[in-house]
């Protein structure tokens, strides 16, 4: 998303982040990961998570399609290999509700809501190019 964020606002459309996070867990993410080109707000009770219709995964499916991605070479970068980002990504498995499923939400300047793309599982966001070409055809 960072990398071509340019494309999204040429078109005039603001990205913002809600994490189901507290602000100073998003704070020491952003040391880590950071920078972001846009900000990132915390959501710890996951109440716009959970209105919005976003689901927790079972902690079980979720690690064995990890687990299984890993084996196949189908997941990539599930583990950094810088060691700070690795520490900070396993602390977030501890203590973080990583287990909840994300989205992508397209509103208009005017708050109606043109589309949205409820991630089923981990591998399945909506892609950058999805959400580009849902935009154009908004024209």
């Amino acid at each position: 998303m960072r990398e071509r964020i340019a494309e999204i606002e040429d078109k005039r459309f603001h990205v913002k982040i809600v994490a189901p996070s507290k602000g100073a867990f998003i704070e020491q993410f952003l040391e880590h990961f950071g920078p972001f080109p846009f900000p990132i707000y915390g959501d710890p009770s996951r109440a716009a998570y959970k209105g919005m219709g976003h689901q927790t995964m079972p902690k079980w499916k979720l690690l064995a399609k990890a687990g299984f991605g890993f084996v196949t070479g189908q997941v990539k970068g599930f583990i950094p290999d810088e060691e700070k980002q690795k520490q900070f990504v396993m602390k977030s498995m501890k203590t973080q509700d990583v287990y909840i499923q994300g989205g992508t939400w397209l509103y208009s300047s005017q708050g109606e809501l043109l589309w949205k793309h409820i991630d089923p599982s981990p591998e399945k966001h909506a892609s950058i190019d999805e959400v580009l070409a849902v935009i154009d055809s908004r024209g």
